[in-house]
């Protein structure tokens, strides 16, 4: 009998295991927690476009690769997750009303809980990104900034996870009245477009004029006046590398840019900015955003209060760009002139607000890929703000989702064939809307392709 009682305990424990766990609502528990066996969901997954990078699909050298960098694989998926359930719920928490700075707490208190924070080794990769209308990025707001997102403001989400250095950076614009609606599809459609494009050997200089010319194909009318979108010129996409967010290659978004060439293993965040004013950026309003230089060697410091400040630095953020809110976070008072120090001696730089002319509305839509030897992985690619098939004819698997839109039916009308995973091939507008009425109960949300 007793035996059978061990048994009988035995069992239930294996079966309230921690496999079972389930996120909450509002997400509480670690992402590490919901995949204990430590693999992570992937991104999306694309083939090269480019004839000669065929060959990498079917490649067994290739294949070989990327089995050899499982690990680190491993690290920017589970910062994917993360960000993917952070910004899923902040989408139904963010409303007009809403205080900024207690809508960035929410969220980055959010990020701490559900990756587990853990000194460098997994974090906040750097502050979360506000910015309204004409701020076009690195707006966060310092205490005692009490702005209020209100219902005709156009408002960029830019924030960022990391487990051992490894960043997803991704953003998405808010904007609750149907106005803004061309602006925001005219950055989201640029940016899937470059991201289709990016690639390994591709010229960087390709992957802006090929972003350029989707995003200044739109107009957008406002209040009664019509505004061509134009792609900031002075603004751009960038490599990333472990503990580096810019890494020094960076991704035009105007044709023109340098011809260096993506290569294979290199992360970039694909971020395009779609504006109804001049179409340039210029460094205005009080700086909340700070970074350590990198490349930053031994400056000898003769402010000790700069010196101790420094080491705060270091310890909590090392080279991530960290804000004033962090900092007050950590307990720090009345460190502005040892700050003001620190930057004035070149061991950290500040990096204010980039605005357009006033008066004048930005859009940004982001995502990290990687670019794998076999494959190209959207790491951040989510079902919240995404959809699966897009205008400029990205090949899209029946598993990631359904076909949205009137603008993403002008690719299929042009001819261009998109392959669904398991499926024939598909060619014209007609064919998909007969396939998603064939197979709309399990494969298509309702009236998911409309006209």
């Amino acid at each position: 009998e007793k035996a059978a009682s061990k048994k009988k305990k035995k069992k239930k424990k294996k079966k309230g295991g921690k496999g079972n766990v389930q996120q909450t609502d509002p997400p509480s528990i670690p992402v590490c927690e919901l995949y204990p066996n430590g693999t992570f969901p992937e991104g999306q997954i694309m083939e090269y476009e480019q004839d000669f990078n065929t060959f990498r699909t079917t490649s067994e050298e290739m294949r070989e690769r990327d089995r050899l960098e499982i690990n680190v694989y491993n690290d920017i998926r589970q910062a994917a997750e993360v960000h993917r359930q952070v910004r899923q719920h902040m989408q139904k928490v963010i409303k007009p009303g809403i205080k900024l700075i207690d809508m960035c707490e929410t969220l980055e208190g959010l990020s701490r809980k559900l990756i587990n924070e853990n000194g460098l080794q997994a974090s906040i990769a750097f502050p979360t990104g506000c910015s309204l209308n004409y701020v076009a990025a690195h707006y966060t707001p310092n205490s005692g900034d009490n702005t209020v997102l209100s219902y005709d403001d156009v408002m960029k989400i830019d924030f960022g996870t990391q487990i051992n250095g490894r960043i997803i950076d991704s953003a998405f614009t808010v904007a609750f009245n149907p106005m803004f609606d061309p602006l925001l599809e005219a950055s989201k459609d640029a940016t899937n477009t470059g991201i289709k494009e990016a690639g390994i050997d591709v010229r960087l200089c390709d992957v802006g004029e090929a972003i350029q010319e989707v995003m200044e194909s739109y107009e957008v009318e406002i209040n009664g006046k019509t505004h061509q979108v134009k792609s900031i010129r002075n603004l751009t996409g960038h490599s990333i590398a472990p503990y580096q967010i810019h890494a020094g290659k960076s991704v035009p978004i105007v044709k023109g840019g340098e011809a260096t060439k993506m290569e294979e293993g290199e992360f970039f965040a694909i971020e395009t900015f779609g504006s109804t004013g001049k179409g340039y950026i210029r460094e205005d309003l009080e700086c909340s955003h700070y970074m350590k230089d990198f490349y930053a060697g031994h400056v000898p410091l003769r402010l000790p209060r700069a010196k101790q400040l420094l080491g705060v630095i270091d310890r909590n953020f090392g080279t991530l760009a960290f804000c004033r809110r962090f900092l007050d976070r950590l307990g720090e008072t009345k460190y502005l002139m040892a700050l003001k120090n620190l930057c004035d001696s070149g061991i950290i730089t500040p990096y204010p607000p980039l605005c357009d002319n006033k008066g004048s509305y930005v859009a940004q839509y982001e995502h990290t890929i990687l670019l794998r030897p076999t494959c190209k992985e959207v790491l951040s690619r989510g079902d919240d703000y995404d959809c699966a098939v897009w205008s400029g004819g990205l090949l899209p698997s029946i598993k990631e989702g359904r076909v949205v839109g009137r603008k993403e039916m002008h690719s299929f009308v042009a001819g261009t064939s998109l392959n669904f995973v398991g499926t024939k091939r598909l060619t014209y507008a007609s064919e998909v809307k007969q396939f998603a009425n064939n197979n709309s109960p399990a494969l298509f949300p309702p009236a998911s392709v409309r006209e």
